[in-house]
């Protein structure tokens, strides 16, 4: 027996329509590319992508084509965004900080019918363009006044374009299942490899997003995705700020820490989401100034492990609540988030932030699990470590073309290539990626432990671990810092601070200090480069 309820797809032009309806009034606040602050509001996004869908529609595009953006976090991204999406494409962000091979390689394998440009990026596209054999139309999000000369093919403004639409079009009543956008890794080993989303995976996870025990968002709070939409759609925030009506605030280009302070501040942001390096760099901002941060309440913070001195720094001296958190491109991409069960609500403050370091608990519609090499599944004890497997309603079932189908269970777990232990509360903390675990004597050593450790000290702005060949241990922990700017710190004096916060066998063989650590696009510390570099390394 079926129920008696109407069938009412869930798709993605609908959030942008519910926010035109109910919320038309909330703004969407840009940092612009060619640098003044520009304001629009949700019934004005949704105006300009029904003009994007009417132009595209009329210049041939068809359900399913994609249709490429390499651009910032600008209200001209968003709403080109909604009208990709509306006529039944598939919008594809591509990463600017890739290298232009790749980029090409990404365009090609997706065959990009169109892409939206940023004005900024305009040069990066020109190397690649001539190499892409699908494109056949460019829109450079900028106006007539700032359009430059370009030798990119069938190339126009963004607003000149827009004066042939008058936006009189129907959003095209699709199937929910049908894609909706695509991101594709950042590539670590091996070609990138698409995801693609679907209407119905996007309107879900946007509406997870907004729970109270994931990121708590409401048409109350102000909303900064740091995090680019071209990183798994600002981490959803695209869809779940107009879904519930938060005022939008993009940061375009600029996230160093006095630009991203000065829209916190003038734009009285209560929530914002970004990689640690950002709030870094903010944090290294607002001491240098004695600044302070009178609106801000919660930051979610992601992308790589969040040092605790960060987390430290937020709730002690700013009064923020830090939610750390963790996923992955093929899951939309939040997969946990470390908010506080009330189980644990009456630990000490310094038990809380142990709770707090680890990655959280996964919201409804993401199951989890550990395994060991033989897929015997591990006990949520906190303690016994394995490779974390998970599957949910936006969670790739594959990737696109068919590429890495060994990642892909036949009972529909996604293998994540993590290894992480989850404690009876169901809060999950990664140790490691499967290749950058440290295995010495039989044993496993978290990298991620010992470089959380090394950045609390006082002299050291970030650190990498990696496993050397030991002759007697199979691998040792190599420790490698960059140290902050007038400091100067030593192995000895490291390694002293980190007695007796580790176990004594934890500590590393050596310690390094470099001036720069290697990174991926996406942020990244790319261990692969610096065992490579170090492979030679001798042991004291």
């Amino acid at each position: 027996m079926n129920g008696l309820m109407q069938d009412w797809p869930l798709l993605c032009h609908k959030i942008i329509d519910y926010a035109a309806i109910q919320h038309g009034r909330r703004e969407v606040v840009s940092r612009s590319v060619e640098g003044e602050i520009t304001r629009t509001t949700y019934a004005d996004v949704r105006a300009t992508a029904l003009k994007v869908a009417q132009l595209l529609d009329g210049e041939g595009f068809v359900p399913g084509d994609r249709i490429a953006t390499l651009a910032w976090n600008t209200g001209r991204h968003l709403a080109t965004w909604y009208g990709i999406m509306g006529m039944g494409g598939v919008y594809h962000t591509l990463n600017p900080r890739l290298f232009p091979e790749q980029i090409s390689w990404i365009m090609n394998d997706a065959e990009d019918r169109a892409i939206f440009v940023d004005l900024s990026l305009v040069p990066l596209l020109e190397g690649i363009a001539p190499s892409v054999s699908t494109l056949r139309r460019v829109i450079v999000l900028t106006d007539a006044t700032h359009m430059p000369q370009t030798s990119l093919p069938n190339a126009i403004s963004y607003e000149d374009w827009l004066l042939d639409a008058d936006g009189d079009f129907g959003w095209l009543e699709l199937d929910e299942k049908a894609a909706s956008g695509m991101c594709y890794t950042s590539g670590t080993t091996g070609n990138p490899k698409g995801a693609l989303y679907s209407h119905r995976s996007n309107v879900l996870h946007a509406m997870r997003n907004a729970f109270p025990d994931a990121m708590n968002l409401s048409s109350r709070d102000v909303v900064m995705p740091v995090v680019p939409m071209f990183h798994a759609n600002a981490w959803g925030l695209a869809h779940s700020c107009p879904l519930v009506g938060a005022k939008l605030v993009m940061p375009g280009q600029k996230m160093d820490g006095a630009s991203i302070f000065e829209l916190l501040d003038t734009e009285r942001v209560t929530f914002s989401a970004a990689v640690p390096t950002v709030w870094l760099m903010l944090l290294q901002h607002l001491e240098a100034k004695g600044l302070k941060l009178p609106w801000l309440q919660r930051v979610v913070i992601g992308g790589a492990a969040c040092p605790r001195v960060v987390t430290e720094k937020f709730q002690r001296d700013y009064d923020v609540e830090v939610i750390h958190a963790w996923g992955m491109t093929e899951m939309s991409p939040v997969g946990t988030l470390a908010t506080i069960k009330p189980e644990y609500a009456d630990y000490s403050s310094d038990a809380l932030m142990s709770i707090r370091q680890k990655q959280g608990h996964a919201p409804f519609g993401v199951e989890m699990k550990i395994t060991d090499d033989d897929d015997v599944e591990k006990p949520w004890d906190g303690q016994s470590f394995g490779n974390l497997k998970v599957r949910g309603f936006a969670v790739a079932s594959a990737y696109y073309r068919g590429a890495g189908s060994a990642s892909f269970t036949p009972e529909g777990w996604f293998d994540t290539g993590d290894v992480a232990h989850i404690d009876p509360m169901g809060y999950m903390q990664i140790t490691d990626r499967a290749k950058d675990v440290i295995k010495s004597g039989g044993e496993w050593i978290s990298t991620i432990d010992l470089e959380n450790l090394a950045v609390s000290h006082p002299d050291v702005a970030e650190a990498a671990a990696i496993g050397r060949p030991h002759p007697k241990w199979d691998e040792r922990p190599l420790l490698i810092v960059v140290p902050k700017p007038g400091r100067a710190p030593t192995r000895e004096a490291l390694l002293a601070f980190m007695e007796g916060k580790i176990a004594k066998w934890w500590l590393p063989d050596d310690v390094v200090v470099v001036d720069e650590i290697p990174h991926t696009a996406t942020g990244k510390i790319q261990k692969g480069t610096l065992r490579e570099q170090f492979r030679d390394h001798r042991w004291p």
